[in-house]
């Protein structure tokens, strides 16, 4: 099969068109002919060395593809675990350790979905990266839900036009929440909302605190989504309301912050980080549940719609990982296969 490898660790050119063998299927798993992958920050930091593979993970960058299932190890499709009634030559998509840039891919049956009714394949394989890591950390540890009043909780996102903040603003608002997020210009932070953010705030001209704050009558926001860690989040403690929390999924912004505990033991605050690709089938397969439970529905009857900013033949994956280094897109890259 073809597949992007990373030749050694550095720009983008050092991805590179070769030939590997087809992955070998391990028990629990499918192998899913790809049509589309899509690409995400934690490729580029696997591509600079940043970002270290998982034990018996492959060494092809890549966490989420889409395409057709060919085959399924032993028992596998027929056992009491697919749920969704998943064949041979069913279109899904998939939540992959790594292994996604390449024209086959396996993946544990428990991370893979059902291509949503009406979606392409470049659409589906934009979803799974970005969904389950939007899931867990908004819902499962920031608790995005309802206050003591009943009254459905307030949310700011930091980069609302990344392919995280593109997925969050829009689930969080197709399940009734007010949400806020940060971009870096005008334009974009009016894309959020055409997203269906109540306010876009341009953070090189604008005090994402301030704005909050003004917003909210001066309560602050229940939950941040934040992918830039660094000074970010003192300030971030200052936007929150009373019980509040804060989940850290990546630190564009540095790993060093300066926090005053005082006001997180006053004000009851939550600060949580986490990663996904570490964790286990298990861990994944009961989000996957709630994915195809709660939100593939919305995104069937078109509540909830992926925003491709651009696709790339497979050989141009350095191009693609160039265009994410610039952070001028508004949603998800893709390449095609």
């Amino acid at each position: 099969m073809k597949a992007i490898e990373i030749t050694q660790y550095g720009a983008p050119e050092v991805l590179k068109l070769t030939e590997r063998a087809r992955p070998e299927l391990k028990p629990g798993e499918v192998l899913i002919k790809v049509s589309a992958s899509g690409v995400n920050r934690p490729d580029v930091l696997q591509r600079i060395g940043q970002y270290p593979v998982p034990p018996g993970a492959s060494d092809l960058p890549g966490l989420e593809v889409a395409g057709e299932i060919v085959e399924g190890a032993q028992g596998v499709l027929e056992g009491a675990d697919n749920r969704w009634g998943l064949k041979v030559g069913s279109r899904v998509c998939a939540l992959v350790q790594g292994g996604g840039y390449a024209e086959y891919c396996t993946a544990p049956l428990a991370q893979v979905l059902p291509v949503p009714d009406g979606l392409s394949d470049v659409e589906a394989a934009s979803l799974p990266e970005t969904f389950f890591t939007v899931w867990s950390n908004m819902f499962d540890r920031a608790r995005l839900g309802e206050n003591e009043a009943g009254e459905k909780e307030t949310l700011l996102v930091q980069g609302g036009t990344s392919g995280i903040g593109v997925t969050a603003i829009q689930l969080a608002v197709a399940l009734g929440h007010r949400v806020f997020a940060t971009a870096g210009s005008e334009d974009k932070a009016r894309a959020c909302e055409t997203l269906g953010a109540e306010r876009g705030i341009n953070y090189k001209t604008e005090d994402f605190v301030a704005v909050t704050k003004e917003l909210t009558k001066d309560r602050g926001v229940d939950v941040v989504l934040d992918m830039v860690g660094g000074d970010y989040l003192p300030r971030e403690v200052q936007a929150l309301a009373f019980d509040g929390r804060i989940a850290i999924i990546a630190l564009l912004g540095g790993s060093k912050a300066t926090l005053d505990m005082g006001a997180l033991l006053r004000r009851r605050l939550t600060v949580t980080g986490s990663t996904l690709r570490p964790r286990s089938v298990a861990f994944k397969a009961a989000i996957a549940r709630n994915l195809h439970d709660k939100v593939w529905p919305l995104l069937a009857a078109g509540k909830i719609r992926p925003v491709i900013y651009q696709t790339f033949p497979a050989e141009q994956a350095d191009k693609a990982h160039a265009l994410m280094e610039t952070s001028t897109h508004v949603g998800k890259i893709v390449l095609t296969w």
